[in-house]
């Protein structure tokens, strides 16, 4: 295959995605009651973000994520969402200005391309090409990409997978343990559930203490995620993976025409808000994105079971639960 900035926005022909999440009538029930909470939590219409924190409550995945982090402990899950929206209100992930964060993608240290076997959105990070100083725009810049990756889900995804290479780092532009333990409560607290898999490749050596340094942070979930050099052609299709890691897809980054691939595939307006978006809190899976429209126009309890969401068959009457 020849050399391409072509993004991949879309997953393989034929990707089934999965997996397909259903739940009890009892489990459902607790979904409901977990959102009735978190509705009791929003900001006033009259507050900015209000609409904002709607759109993400309104998410099909968002309320049972939470509960499957949870395990299905109410109470616990009431904790996690009230702390995710508190996080939100001050962080504002959703509404990251693209400019402000663009610096950080210059060297392509983070890059969003490619989709694995599940359908899941791949990061890749390389830290070798750190670019900038330690600082809180290095943060944002991660949550900007972790929104990007949530954006290009396809229906019925609600994971991704980020490789990590570690080809050319040294200890100069490896994360220090403090960063690294921003970023997992990030992932691990804000996110949850939403990494599938975590892949990483080519680690040296001398860089195998940093491992050991986070080990205490990881959650037993998060760690069951990691692999350590594994056959990456095992878990993504060959022309949906990077050549640098074996697969046909010989991706040439080029900065500005990758932004604005980006940027335009998750029509992300100039102020982080969204084009073409009639209303943000009717947003329930991508459908104000050119391009891009929703199973569940409508759809805005965020209750509906994922199966359906996926535009796939329902399932028994009789179901377990998905881990």
């Amino acid at each position: 295959m020849s050399k391409t900035r072509q993004v991949l926005v879309t997953p393989a022909l034929n990707t089934e995605v999965g997996p397909v999440r259903t739940y009890t009538e009892e489990q459902q029930g607790m979904l409901k009651a977990l959102r009735e909470y978190a509705d009791t939590l929003l900001l006033p219409e009259s507050d900015s973000y209000h609409e904002w924190e709607l759109r993400w409550l309104n998410k099909w995945d968002t309320i049972a994520r939470y509960m499957r982090a949870a395990k299905w402990n109410l109470e616990d899950g009431k904790k996690r969402i009230k702390n995710t929206m508190e996080w939100r209100r001050e962080f504002k992930p959703d509404l990251i200005p693209p400019d402000e964060v663009k610096i950080e993608s210059e060297t392509g240290k983070i890059i969003l391309t490619g989709f694995d076997n599940q359908g899941r959105p791949i990061i890749y990070m390389r830290p070798g090409r750190e670019n900038t100083e330690t600082g809180p725009r290095q943060l944002r810049h991660l949550v900007w990409w972790l929104e990007r990756a949530k954006d290009l889900m396809p229906p019925g995804q609600d994971s991704l997978v980020i490789i990590v290479d570690y080809k050319s780092t040294t200890l100069r532009t490896n994360p220090s343990i403090s960063v690294a333990r921003k970023v997992l409560t990030i992932l691990q607290q804000h996110y949850v559930e939403t990494l599938g898999r975590a892949l990483v490749v080519n680690l040296p050596m001398i860089l195998s203490f940093f491992y050991k340094g986070i080990s205490p942070f990881l959650d037993p979930i998060t760690r069951d995620k990691m692999r350590f050099n594994p056959d990456l052609l095992e878990l993504i299709p060959k022309e949906q993976l990077d050549a640098d890691f074996g697969g046909d897809y010989e991706f040439e980054f080029e900065p500005n025409t990758y932004w604005d691939q980006i940027v335009a595939a998750c029509g992300i307006a100039p102020d982080g808000t969204r084009v073409q978006s009639s209303s943000p809190e009717n947003d329930t899976r991508g459908a104000d994105q050119p391009g891009r429209t929703s199973c569940l126009e409508g759809e805005t309890d965020g209750l509906k079971q994922e199966a359906d969401v996926a535009c796939l068959p329902d399932p028994p009457e009789e179901i377990s639960a998905a881990a």
